[in-house]
């Protein structure tokens, strides 16, 4: 049975830089070579062969190019290729999801239809509670069911298998599983996790899907602790899902980032928890602390989900407090943004770019009308300006950009 004692991520930006420093020199041909085993969690909570800063990542506790950065100092890019093609997937997904906010959109509507469906449907509502707790019998799927609730991770190639047993085998809505995973994933993100399950399904690249099979996943989880881990009974087949709404592509007009003459308040949020990575030439007046994880889904948020964007966006806010010698707020869902500035005398929001998902979802309602007056100062980070261009259709047209955007960026590498 997986355990919770096994898995520990500290949501603390010094903790995702420690991870960073002790992953970094596996990221070259060792990575590539075992990248896609599922190999369990070993007593330390940490495994060998990924690296696992997803969650920092996703908390934007460090950046994107602070790990390309790291890396890059320990291989050159061609030994290290297989793990920036990863890290720029996770870039790839957020500016395809931008340019496409309707897909996120449909998402949340035909998941609360699911939801609603389930109240309505006993076999379905069991079907779904036994694919959720861990009692399929199909071994492989409920072990992953069990260790996502305890540990708050998957292992990427785990996430594919069993996203491809909930909607090929067990016949549900692949919607009511984006949201499982969203309700208990410490780096659950509205890009990378509903794109992923659409891939799956064969709706992010028409008619393409990915089908797990019962040797492959015993191939790579031959060194698990309790494999390798049987799959019996899985579908033999695959046919595309398909959706009537068409998701059309328009690029919008990223902001500017200039940082405001006048005092300013630096709101903190679930994917933008820090702001070291957003170095800042001005130091703010106030401190807004705004974590929304209940926003991930009308269902309840896993334990470990919730308390690590909170306490992530919470600790980083009273860093950020310490650095910039200023006061702090804690901003809640039922607290007027409005009077948090009045009482402290600031009428300009800084953050970090609110991409398309829940925590806009939640923010933005309150965040629209300070925007529309032109104080709100969104930073977008030179990586992402540099790779949502080519976010336009497949990730060829990323992958293919690489090596400029390095360039770009300085981060080319030796």
């Amino acid at each position: 049975m997986p355990d919770t004692r096994l898995m520990t991520f500290i949501p603390t930006r010094a903790a995702g830089l420690e991870r960073l420093h002790q992953f970094a020199p596996r990221a070259g041909e060792k990575y590539a070579q075992g990248r896609n085993y599922d190999d369990g969690t070993p007593d330390n909570g940490m495994r060998g062969n990924v690296s696992q800063l997803s969650p920092w990542l996703h908390a934007g506790l460090i950046s994107e190019a602070e790990v390309l950065e790291a890396v890059l100092e320990a291989h050159g890019p061609k030994t290290a290729e297989s793990f920036i093609s990863e890290v720029f997937w996770r870039v790839y997904f957020k500016g395809y999801l931008e340019q496409r906010p309707t897909i996120w959109q449909s998402f949340t509507e035909n998941r609360d239809q699911a939801f609603a469906m389930l109240e309505a449907n006993s076999g379905l509502a069991k079907a779904y509670a036994e694919a959720t707790e861990g009692r399929t019998g199909i071994a492989a799927f409920d072990h992953w069911a069990r260790e996502l609730v305890q540990t708050g991770y998957l292992h990427n190639h785990a996430r594919m298998w069993f996203a491809s047993i909930w909607i090929f085998t067990l016949k549900l809505d692949w919607e009511l599983g984006a949201d499982f995973f969203l309700r208990h994933l410490a780096d659950g993100d509205a890009a990378s996790n509903t794109l992923s399950w659409r891939w799956v399904g064969g709706l992010h690249t028409a008619g393409k899907t990915y089908l797990a099979t019962a040797s492959n996943i015993a191939r790579f989880t031959e060194r698990h602790p309790d494999g390798p881990l049987e799959a019996e009974g899985l579908a033999e087949e695959a046919q595309p899902l398909s959706e009537p709404q068409d998701h059309s592509r328009s690029m919008p007009k990223l902001p500017a980032g200039d940082l405001p003459q006048a005092r300013f308040a630096l709101l903190l949020h679930d994917e933008g928890a820090s702001h070291e990575p957003l170095a800042l030439t001005r130091s703010p007046s106030l401190i807004i602390s705004a974590p929304r994880p209940e926003a991930r889904s009308p269902g309840e948020i896993g334990d470990i989900a919730r308390s690590f964007a909170r306490e992530a966006t919470q600790n980083a806010a009273k860093a950020a407090a310490d650095t910039f010698d200023c006061p702090m707020v804690d901003w809640t869902a039922t607290q007027p943004l409005a009077e948090q500035l009045s009482t402290a005398g600031v009428e300009h929001v800084v953050t970090a770019y609110l991409p398309t998902g829940w925590t806009k979802d939640a923010l933005w309602p309150e965040l629209r009308e300070i925007e529309e007056a032109g104080r709100l100062t969104q930073i977008v980070s030179d990586l992402s300006r540099a790779t949502w261009p080519h976010a336009r259709a497949g990730f060829f047209r990323v992958k293919k950009a690489i090596p400029d955007v390095l360039g770009e960026l300085g981060l080319a590498g030796g």
